[in-house]
Formats: C-alpha cells, sequence, structure tokens
C-alpha cells in the first residue's frame, strides 16, 4: 500500500467512519476476513498518524440478522445485534493495535471490563491522546439501527463529517446490481435523501443528521485507499449535504 503524499492536507479534523459488519467478513460473507481488516487498519493509521481523530462504528451483520428471523421478538434480536458489534469492535481494535494504534471501546451500557461506558467527556479525552475510538453497541435501545448509533455518536463528538464506507461506491438513483444504466449521484442534499427515500442510512437516521446538520459522504471501502483518498481530498463517491 502506497502512503499518501505529505503534501496533501487533510480536509477534516474529526471523522466518524462507519464500517459494514458485511465489509468486515470480506469475500467469506460471514465471520472476518483479517486481510480485509489489516488494510482498513493501515489506512486509519495514515489517518491517525497525520493527527485526524478518528470514531469507527460498525455494524453486525457478518455475525447477525435478526430482522431476517420471524421466531425471536425483535428486542431480542435487537439486543443479539448490539452484541454482535461489540464482538466486530473488539477483533477490529486488536487488529489496529498490532500495527501500532491506541484503541478504545466505548459502548452505552456496561461489558464489564471489555469495554467503558461512552461519555463525550472521555470520548474527548481519547481523541485528545490519539486513541482510536471504537463506538460499540450502537445506541443501547433496541429498534434503533447502527445507522441510527452512527449519526447520533457523530453528532454528541461534534465530527466534522460521517464517512460511510460501503461494498457499492456512491449513492445510486436504483440498485445498479439490477439496473446497469442506474445513475450515481456526485453529490445530492439530506432532503433529497429524505424525500425520495433514497436509503443511505435508514430514514431515522437521516432525519438525525438532517435536524443535525451531519454531511454523510459515501464511497466504496473497496476501492484502493479509499478511506485515506477520501479524508484528504481525493473524493469520488457521494457527497450528502446539509
Amino acid at each position: 500500500m502506497q502512503d499518501v503524499k505529505s503534501n496533501e492536507k487533510p480536509v477534516m479534523k474529526r471523522i466518524m467512519l462507519k464500517l459494514s459488519g458485511e465489509a468486515l467478513a470480506g469475500d467469506k460473507k460471514t465471520g472476518f476476513d483479517e486481510e480485509t481488516v489489516k488494510g482498513v487498519a493501515l489506512q486509519v493509521k495514515q489517518l491517525a498518524d497525520d493527527g485526524i481523530e478518528v470514531g469507527i462504528v460498525t455494524g453486525g451483520g457478518n455475525f447477525w440478522r435478526g430482522r431476517e428471523s420471524e421466531s425471536i421478538d425483535r428486542t431480542k434480536a435487537d439486543q443479539i445485534g448490539m452484541l454482535a458489534t461489540v464482538m466486530n469492535c473488539i477483533y477490529v481494535s486488536e487488529i489496529f493495535r498490532s500495527v501500532g494504534m491506541k484503541t478504545a471501546i466505548l459502548t452505552p451500557f456496561a461489558c464489564g471490563a471489555f469495554t467503558e461506558l461512552f461519555s463525550k467527556d472521555r470520548a474527548n479525552r481519547y481523541f485528545s491522546e490519539g486513541t482510536v475510538i471504537f463506538f460499540a453497541g450502537g445506541t443501547g435501545h433496541p429498534y434503533f439501527s447502527t445507522d441510527t448509533g452512527v449519526v447520533l455518536r457523530a453528532v454528541e463528538v461534534e465530527a466534522d463529517v460521517i464517512l460511510l464506507a460501503k461494498s457499492i461506491d456512491g449513492v445510486y438513483d436504483s440498485d445498479p446490481k439490477l439496473n446497469p444504466g442506474a445513475k450515481k449521484y456526485d453529490e445530492l442534499s439530506i432532503d433529497q435523501v429524505v424525500a425520495e427515500n433514497l436509503q443511505v442510512v435508514d430514514m431515522t437516521a437521516s432525519i438525525l443528521a438532517r435536524d443535525n446538520k451531519m454531511p454523510m459522504w459515501v464511497f466504496g471501502l473497496n476501492e484502493k485507499d479509499s478511506i485515506v483518498g477520501t479524508v484528504k481530498g481525493r473524493f469520488t463517491g457521494t457527497k450528502v449535504t446539509v
């Protein structure tokens, strides 16, 4: 992996990065793909070494998709999903540590010695120390997705932007896997996302982002150096503006 040229200046100071559980699984579609996670870690290390503060939220889809089950109560299914995100964050945090970063895992509920309870003050202290923070466990409540969790945490810690690293390289007017003629947006407003239900994030998260003027940038995780490029001005995805 090539380092970003030193004369490229960051365009933001504090970011919130959302990684889907499926992205962590790579081609295996379940569990973890260590090379994929290590590739993400090496990119984030470049940002942290440049003084950019990084918060991360992971999904849990590589372990659990409770909404697909008709046999489990929704509240219990969502609780399992929250725990899946904790497992993901513990694993990814250790990979990050293996390449030389300091990490912390904050959750909205107690997990014994595995994590620490979230507070804005605690998060800001870790950021000031150059620590990459994993925000696990979603909002801590059922009926809210990790989409809502990432927007909530981004608003609380006053991130400059949410970076949504997906398996697709931006926002389209229809599913490009089903429609070869689907149109990719370079930029669109959060009002348009809400009005047209474009599924950048779910509706609750979209409205929370709109009301708190939190921009979201959508890009493809699998593109080379896409995280670093997005932060340092070489962006090829879709900007959702507020």
